[in-house]
């Protein structure tokens, strides 16, 4: 595994416990604090950053097997697509100004580019070194 793949996946597991462990603060912190329509944003914020954490992983250890630079690629735009979208979720949720949801589609974009761009170096045989 190549510096840059271990990196993706020391990140995707960082956010990973970083996903769970936000999501249990929302469970335990915040049920009692916000209402039913915050908490449930919230929720889908924790979803979407676990289940994206995840597939930074999977980039991290598709190592060789895929097309480098847009594997890389996937794993910017995942790192950027949780930021955005979940953390623009995750202040709305605990009362940011509403203007923060104009990153959400960005950061939705951003994932879909991260999934499309992983999709394809997983579809691309990597060039032999």
């Amino acid at each position: 595994m190549g510096d840059t793949s271990r990196r993706f996946a020391a990140i995707g597991a960082w956010l990973g416990l970083a996903a769970v462990a936000t999501g249990a603060f929302g469970a335990h912190a915040l049920r009692s604090r916000i209402d039913p329509i915050h908490l449930q944003t919230f929720e889908t914020a924790v979803r979407y950053h676990i289940l994206h954490a995840l597939a930074l992983l999977a980039v991290g250890l598709s190592g060789e097997r895929a097309h480098r630079p847009l594997l890389n690629g996937s794993g910017i735009l995942f790192i950027v697509g949780i930021a955005l979208f979940s953390g623009s979720l995750y202040a709305l949720a605990i009362g940011a100004p509403r203007w923060i949801g104009i990153l959400t589609p960005f950061g939705g974009v951003a994932l879909m580019g991260a999934w499309a761009c992983l999709g394809a170096a997983l579809s691309i045989r990597p060039r032999a070194a």
